[in-house]
């Protein structure tokens, strides 16, 4: 028969406090949160979360697909992707990723903001919900588009895919902690989902000072298709101009040419580029920003810390066990194996 959660802990006071002597026992003389601390919590809320929401209102225009506004998706995408959103399908994708990601990244800022999640609870929660669903559906719409996205070459797709995985699985692991009350654990999955998701900001960055660095070389190239080519310059007497092979006979949409990747005042060159580029620089912001919020999370241990001990009361509260640990944590089977030697 399982013992009461006082049982196998005491008295809840005494553990409680045991608890919180153990988990801050590097900082005892020290405010829970020092002014420090703060600046290292509130910082990189302001700057990420300024970046999220400046870029998601740059590209709401975007949610115009196919108009003929020179802000809309079709006229602001890079040269030659617009030729494949076009389709039936991989419109539909386009339009669900869209849709999805921009009103998630104006609504997950706030899940951040100390006073909402103190003082608007409700809000948070429902707000919580709505953008994992947003981003869920928004993943699906990724992977649908992989496959042409800036060529759609296996790095951009292994790429994609990745990001995918590591956002959708860390939002999974999140909403699995805040069930089990270990929000601790909760801060630092959605921490680790926003972060990926934040990705695509930084390698459009990298993106263009890549493509910039590699137009100063001449030995550079991709690879398109010539119905690309005839959706970039617009008539067939053009492509054919400059890539013959277009105009050869038995040559069709699907013929291939090589095109030169530089930015100058070649619109098929400049989506050259960029589709150079765009795979190598999805890997190097995923590994900046995987890097980046793992320095964040270590550099907050008081908050971990603070929320363990919440988290540690309210499981002791719910009678869940182990209390502390009922997540998913590093010490969890730890604690199990201690529990169960305690009951035996």
């Amino acid at each position: 028969m399982r013992r009461p959660p006082s049982a196998l802990y005491g008295n809840g006071s005494t553990n409680a406090w045991a608890f919180r002597r153990a988990t801050t026992s590097h900082c005892v003389s020290q405010p829970i949160l020092s002014s420090t601390d703060s600046i290292k919590l509130t910082g990189p809320v302001i700057i990420f979360g300024g970046a999220i929401t400046g870029f998601s209102l740059a590209r709401l225009s975007y949610l115009n697909i196919s108009g003929s506004a020179s802000s809309s998706f079709a006229n602001g995408a890079a040269p030659g992707e617009w030729y494949w959103y076009s389709q039936r399908f991989y419109r539909l994708s386009i339009t669900i990723h869209l849709a999805t990601i921009l009103p998630a990244g104006l609504l997950m800022v706030w899940q951040f903001i100390p006073v909402i999640r103190h003082k608007f609870l409700i809000f948070h929660r429902i707000n919580g919900y709505l953008v994992i669903s947003l981003v869920i559906i928004s993943n699906v719409g990724v992977l649908m588009i992989a496959r042409r996205a800036f060529g759609g070459s296996l790095p951009t797709q292994a790429g994609v895919g990745l990001l995918v995985i590591l956002s959708t699985t860390s939002i999974a692991l999140a909403y699995y902690n805040i069930k089990r009350l270990q929000i601790d654990q909760h801060r630092a999955w959605m921490l680790r989902a926003v972060f990926y998701l934040g990705t695509i900001i930084t390698l459009r960055i990298i993106m263009i000072l890549a493509a910039l660095i590699a137009s100063t070389m001449s030995y550079y190239d991709t690879i398109m298709t010539c119905g690309e080519l005839l959706s970039i310059l617009g008539t067939s007497q053009q492509v054919n101009a400059r890539y013959p092979q277009c105009g050869q006979p038995g040559s069709t949409v699907d013929t291939r040419a090589i095109v030169q990747a530089k930015f100058g005042d070649q619109p098929e060159q400049v989506g050259s580029a960029l589709r150079l580029s765009f795979g190598m620089a999805v890997w190097m912001a995923l590994f900046l920003h995987a890097a980046g919020v793992e320095i964040y999370l270590n550099l907050t241990p008081r908050e971990s810390n603070r929320l363990r001990q919440v988290s540690y009361e309210k499981q002791l509260e719910k009678g869940l066990s182990p209390a502390g640990s009922a997540g998913l944590t590093s010490d969890r089977w730890e604690m199990l194996s201690h529990v169960d030697r305690r009951e035996e």
